[in-house]
């Protein structure tokens, strides 16, 4: 009989996904460059390259103030990359709503990647945390880890598949204002509640006695899982 896995460096309160992935920050970031677009061109009567210009100063001033922070320089670099690439798209073709369409192409690519990742049994969410705690494959030898991190990627394809449902119609539109407050409504607000919905999925998902996210348990190991959906354990 199997004898339950412990570790004594695991800790009773952990850290929830957005303290391993910092997502709800990245996305406060990503909702600038919008607002300030949507109110230059506004502001000037519709002028695009005004709204342009608007949105390439707010991103330039969002990505100094985080690599003066000490953030990651790709991070940094990633996100003012999207939002030149935005403004070019908008300048090329003279229409003001193509400026987001590289986040609905983006979040159409997105959803396609996660939904994928579970099909093929490598959910991403499991990527992501297990490259943050620097695992690399090791979460995928523990099944019970692999199915969490499965059911929590659903969440987060969901999210991407809301966002396409969304911006879609409103580009087709022409809807510039309408992208903008959509753009800030479904980026930390939405992030915040994936990010929430997804560590308590991988949470209940989790077999009583399992040691966390930290602690992958192969089968091999000796854990025997108790199945409680009554209490599940705490990730």
């Amino acid at each position: 009989m199997g004898t339950t896995a412990k570790n004594p460096t695991a800790t009773t309160e952990p850290e929830s996904l957005a303290d391993l992935l910092g997502g709800r920050r990245g996305a406060i970031d990503a909702t600038v460059p919008p607002v300030a677009f949507a109110a230059g061109w506004l502001l000037s009567g519709e002028s695009l390259p005004v709204g342009v210009g608007a949105a390439l100063v707010a991103g330039a001033a969002v990505a100094g103030w985080r690599w003066l922070r000490g953030h990651r320089p790709r991070s940094v670099l990633v996100g003012l990359l999207a939002v030149c690439v935005g403004a070019l798209i908008a300048l090329r073709t003279g229409r003001a709503e193509d400026f987001f369409l590289v986040q609905l192409v983006a979040n159409a690519a997105s959803a396609l990647a996660w939904l994928i990742s579970v099909v093929v049994r490598w959910p991403l969410l499991g990527v992501v945390v297990g490259a943050v705690l620097r695992q690399r494959t090791r979460w995928r030898r523990d099944p019970a880890l692999l199915r969490a991190y499965g059911r929590g990627s659903w969440v987060w394809t969901v999210s991407y598949l809301l966002r396409v449902a969304v911006f879609l119609p409103l580009w087709l539109g022409g809807q510039v204002v309408a992208l903008s407050v959509a753009r800030v409504a479904m980026s930390w607000p939405l992030v915040a509640a994936v990010l929430t919905v997804s560590w308590v999925v991988v949470r209940r998902s989790l077999p009583t006695g399992h040691p966390g996210l930290r602690h992958p348990v192969a089968p091999d190991e000796g854990f025997a899982p108790v199945d409680s959906e009554q209490s599940p354990q705490r990730g």
